[in-house]
């Protein structure tokens, strides 16, 4: 490589340096690529291995040795008995299952929805409203369903996810956002001494679900993990009551013409139509109460109206896998709602769903519709500085900002129970 001589008032240029360099032989021309001055590897042209009939390769296979002038020995795949990660060799493509001529759209966890909310509620045939209903509201603001010293405790919550659970100076979001989620959970467990029905509970963690459903006469699946769900020995109650259910048959599905509505999900001709929860038969705890998502970096950034689409479409799947395990596959109004809940965050913003399923009848846009309330996007906390930070004039240094009825609301999606179900109090079931 050239350098630079450096004399007494004079230094060469870089660019003359360059240009002399282009004259010499071997030069380095650092404007273009070196896969132009270098000369390439050969090519390992392995030749095929030709089979005469009635004529016997000999090879050193029995000398377990290379021998010069005899063939190679070509074994048999040897099995292991169980599966190796790191060694596994996809099927033959004569195994392969038959490829059908119906395709199947797929939503994953990876799924990234670009009309958002209004491609979920289609896809789920749902009305959306905006806000959590008035008795959900009352039952978040209920004293008896607080803890004590909420207000303390939730800030040294926050504290020891973004400060003391570790040493950097800004923690990464996939760091703080887990712990501030379990500690939030582990508030809400303590509520059990005063409401003992909240033990008939349990947290499942990388639970696989499957759900299959027709929509617009297209095959369509949710599936995959998608978070940490709360389960129940006993429903979630209802929130709309009969009138409201039946409300729905003359509300219309909100469109985005001329998006189709399957953009953005996986196509695939290879599936098995599979409705699964996740949960082997005689689970203790079958029904699903609350859906906890996640987004903080380890999956596809999303956009806030995407986690929105995410939450409303594996809550829609956790429901339909339940019901089809209660009712059966068959299209039909059901005659038990069933209900499950969805928060999402990101360390620092909460997302509230709570969606409601009331028909498996999905194929057309009439007849009775399922509802979901939103209440998405509710800062937890404006900032968390563990060090001052001066901006337009102001000191920011540790939390502020924090919000107390966003603490009420994540109390309500785990104390909310199968106490008084809504449907009880019109005195029967729904149709």
């Amino acid at each position: 490589m050239n350098l630079l001589v450096l004399k007494a008032g004079k230094c060469c240029s870089v660019f003359h340096m360059l240009h002399v360099s282009r004259h010499r032989v071997g030069g380095r021309h650092f404007s273009v690529s070196c896969c132009l001055h270098l000369k390439a590897p050969p090519r390992n042209n392995r030749k095929a291995t030709v089979d005469i009939p009635g004529l016997e390769r000999v090879t050193y296979a029995e000398r377990l040795h290379f021998v010069p002038g005899l063939a190679k020995a070509t074994f048999p795949q040897w099995s292991r008995g169980w599966r190796d990660p790191h060694r596994y060799s996809g099927p033959e493509y004569e195994g392969l299952p038959p490829r059908a001529e119906k395709p199947c759209f797929v939503f994953n966890q990876r799924t990234s929805a670009l009309e958002g909310t209004r491609q979920a509620a289609w896809l789920t045939k749902s009305i959306v409203r905006q806000g959590l209903p008035p008795q959900v509201l009352a039952l978040a603001e209920d004293a008896a369903n607080q803890i004590e010293d909420q207000d303390e405790r939730v800030q040294h919550a926050i504290q020891h996810a973004r400060f003391w659970d570790s040493t950097e100076r800004k923690p990464p979001r996939e760091r703080f956002c887990p712990v501030l989620l379990r500690n939030l959970l582990h508030l809400c467990g303590t509520l059990q001494v005063r409401l003992p029905t909240l033990g008939r509970r349990m947290l499942a963690e990388k639970y696989s679900l499957a759900a299959c459903w027709t929509r617009g006469g297209d095959l369509f699946q949710v599936r995959g993990q998608n978070g940490l769900l709360l389960n129940s020995m006993s429903a979630v109650p209802v929130v709309a009551g009969k009138e409201e259910l039946l409300s729905t048959e003359g509300e219309e599905l909100e469109t985005f013409y001329p998006i189709a509505p399957t953009i953005d999900l996986q196509v695939t001709h290879a599936y098995k139509q599979k409705n699964d929860t996740g949960f082997q038969d005689g689970y203790p705890y079958p029904h699903a109460h609350t859906l906890y998502i996640l987004e903080c970096g380890e999956g596809p950034k999303l956009k806030e109206e995407q986690v929105h689409a995410k939450m409303i479409m594996f809550a829609f799947g956790n429901a339909l896998a339940h019901a089809h395990a209660l009712y059966g596959t068959q299209p039909q109004v059901l005659e038990w709602p069933v209900m499950v809940q969805s928060v999402a965050t990101n360390g620092r913003t909460f997302s509230f769903v709570m969606f409601q399923l009331n028909t498996t009848d999905l194929d057309s846009d009439t007849g009775v519709k399922n509802l979901v309330w939103m209440d998405a996007d509710q800062p937890l906390y404006e900032y968390a500085k563990i060090r001052p930070v001066v901006k337009k004039k102001v000191i920011q240094v540790g939390i502020a900002n924090r919000r107390l009825m966003l603490t009420d609301l994540y109390l309500h999606s785990w104390v909310r129970g199968p106490a008084v179900p809504v449907w009880y109090w019109a005195g029967g079931p729904y149709l």
